[in-house]
This record gives structure tokens, C-alpha cells and sequence, in this order.
């Protein structure tokens, strides 16, 4: 199912108001959510190599786990721009414009480092 991000925005908006929950949905505890998901993600990496953490995210067993994590980090980050009235896909599209203005790729081609570095 390809949904565009205004059709998953309203669609946990409708799963949110069903249960009465915006009660709960302000920009603090969204923040939280997003964090402690985030954290229940990374712990399916904890000590593992990068090459250790490739063959674990393809993992047929733990793989359903992990998307499972990531799907709270991105429900959580979406109410959380319902909550503050942020448009993700503006918000989204304003950040890559930045970036590539500091990471140009004459210079960041290849490279881990900061933009200050370059």
C-alpha cells in the first residue's frame, strides 16, 4: 500500500479521535513517544557491527520486530505535526533544500563528515 503522508496523517487522526486520545497528544509527550520508540528500535542493534545490524534487519524473524518500531517512531512523528499544526511534507522538502546547500556534492560525495568540516 503506497499512502501519501496527508492520508496517514488522517488516518491515525481518526484511530487517535476514536479513542479519545488527543487529550494526551501534546508536542511534550509526542516528543517522549517519539524518543522511547526511537530507543525500542535502536535496541534491536544494540552492540551489533554495521555489518552484524545489515544482517539482522533482513532477518525474516526479526524483521517484522523492527518495522513494527519503526512504524510507532513515524504514527508518533506524524500526530506529533498534527499536534503543532506542522506540515511534514513542507517541513520535509525546506530540510532537504538546507542540506543540500550544506552538504553540496562536490564536497560531501563519499564522506561521513559535518558540514562544517567539508
Amino acid at each position: 500500500m503506497n499512502d501519501s503522508i496527508s492520508s496517514l496523517t488522517a488516518r491515525i487522526q481518526d484511530f487517535v479521535d476514536a479513542r479519545e486520545w488527543r487529550q494526551f497528544h501534546n508536542p511534550k509527550d509526542l516528543s517522549v513517544a517519539i524518543a522511547a520508540e526511537a530507543g525500542e528500535l535502536m535496541e534491536h542493534f544494540l552492540w551489533a557491527t554495521p555489518e552484524q545490524s545489515k544482517a539482522i534487519a533482513a532477518d525474516a524473524v526479526k524483521r517484522q520486530n523492527i518495522a513494527d518500531e519503526l512504524a510507532d517512531v513515524i504514527v508518533y512523528a506524524l500526530e506529533f505535526a498534527n499536534a503543532t499544526g506542522l506540515d511534514v511534507a513542507a517541513s520535509i522538502e525546506a530540510k532537504m533544500r538546507a542540506n543540500a546547500e550544506k552538504y553540496p556534492v562536490e564536497k560531501a560525495k563519499g564522506r561521513s563528515e559535518k558540514y562544517t568540516e567539508l
